[in-house]
């Protein structure tokens, strides 16, 4: 088991590759070349630009078990398959039960913005987001060891 990182965006980084590291389970931090990430104590593969370029390399990368840490329901959808568990910043589990609902929300928001619409943007960023990702991702590390 291992933990990757989609970091394109990713404002947990440092919190999952602490956790990571506590943990003694392997993490990969994966991103574009519009982002430089280099973490003591995990492996970074930088890839070139591009539509999807991160998503493609770590669902290719990911194998069964592997904790996957990202806000992109796509990916979540590919990771789901290979019986992989998404997670998301905010210590949501991705799962067979919700990923139907979260893939039409985004391609109902896709619809307003390209006829003109706007959608209200997240709001800050708060430290119970960032407690609530560790501690599912503790979880999920304990399960997994066990």
């Amino acid at each position: 088991m291992k933990i990757l990182i989609d970091a394109d965006g990713c404002p947990v980084v440092d919190i999952a590759v602490k956790i990571a590291n506590n943990a003694d389970v392997e993490c990969i931090i994966i991103c574009d070349t519009s982002h430089v990430f280099e973490k003591k104590g995990a492996k970074t593969i930088t890839v070139s630009q591009g539509s999807d370029s991160v998503d493609f390399v770590l669902v290719n990368m990911a194998k069964a078990g592997d904790i996957v840490v990202t806000q992109d329901y796509g990916l979540a959808a590919m990771c789901l398959a290979k019986r992989c568990v998404p997670l998301n910043q905010d210590g949501m589990i991705y799962s067979d039960e919700n990923i139907d609902a979260l893939l039409m929300s985004r391609h109902n928001a896709r619809k307003i913005r390209n006829a003109g619409g706007r959608l209200k943007g997240s709001p800050k960023r708060s430290s119970q987001q960032n407690e609530a990702f560790g501690k599912s991702l503790k979880n999920l590390l304990q399960e997994e060891i066990k």
